[in-house]
């Protein structure tokens, strides 16, 4: 994560020049300084506003280009000191024709948007430093891609973790039906690890998995009366990796529970709600997290 450092370190220092710039007009303000530009001083401004903006138009357009978000941080860093000395120049070449200073007053302008563009570099920074949601785009398409394999039922619990720029790791649950030997599934995820990352480059560090029967009208018959009957509760947002073992009278799944209710009190409702349906049976619902979208 060295690359979102180094952008914090950018946009502190652009942070730093905006409240030094504001800190200095205040005081030509307060008290006003004599101030005398020649032709060549306005040349020299004119070409350092050029330079810097185009300059900095540049590395912005590389850092976007290659996901390095400490370049784009440098390349607005040099924006906005260009930005700064295109006020200096401003109301340099209006007291040139007027003898009107203004530079103090343009400068406390320029410098309030110095320090809110600082402030936005920087949440945005630690926005990466912290962790992002999954981008919605691109857990939507890695489920599509899983989906894809005539095996796979359904892919849940995807969680996406990010170590820097384009360096994404992945774990998922998928769903499969029970009659899978070993063997099928250890190709099954290797045909997923490939096809995941050739398509997102995101490395699947781990596929869990959810089994479903295939082998008894009763399972499907008791996991679509028990699914009813949990998502008949608005807390309750999805059920999955649901499998019935008929023989020794025991079900379990997942749940999705919303932060409307407490994990605890949601899990005693349900057990309860299966109970007065299927007294019998041993259930084991585990409470889940809606990781991404």
């Amino acid at each position: 994560r060295i690359e979102y450092l180094s952008a914090m370190v950018v946009s502190a220092l652009v942070l730093y020049a905006g409240l030094t710039s504001l800190t200095e007009s205040i005081k030509k303000i307060i008290k006003p300084e004599k101030v005398d530009y020649s032709i060549a001083s306005l040349i020299i401004i004119a070409a350092a506003v050029l330079v810097k903006f185009f300059l900095g138009k540049y590395v912005k357009r590389v850092g976007k280009k290659v996901n390095s978000s400490s370049l784009v941080a440098s390349g607005a860093d040099a924006q906005n000191d260009a930005f700064l000395s295109a006020s200096v120049f401003a109301s340099a070449i209006i007291f040139y024709f007027t003898k009107v200073s203004l530079e103090a007053y343009v400068g406390v302008v320029i410098s309030v948007f110095i320090i809110k563009a600082g402030i936005e570099m920087m949440i945005d920074t630690l926005n990466d430093i912290l962790g992002r949601r999954t981008d919605k785009e691109l857990s939507a398409r890695i489920k599509e891609l899983i989906k894809e394999e005539d095996e796979v039922r359904g892919a849940y619990d995807l969680i996406v973790n990010n170590y820097g720029p384009n360096k994404n790791y992945a774990s998922v649950h998928i769903e499969i039906p029970d009659t899978l030997t070993a063997n099928d599934i250890d190709l099954l995820e290797r045909r997923l690890q490939i096809k995941v990352f050739k398509e997102t480059g995101v490395v699947l560090t781990g596929i869990g998995i959810y089994s479903y029967n295939t082998k008894s009208d009763e399972a499907a018959i008791i996991r679509d009366a028990v699914k009813e009957k949990i998502l008949s509760h608005e807390w309750a947002i999805q059920v999955h990796g649901f499998y019935i073992d008929t023989v020794n009278k025991e079900m379990r799944f997942d749940v999705v529970l919303s932060f409307d209710i407490e994990t605890s009190k949601g899990l005693t409702i349900i057990n309860e709600d299966i109970k007065e349906l299927y007294g019998d049976y041993r259930v084991l619902a585990v409470p889940d997290v809606d990781f991404s979208d």
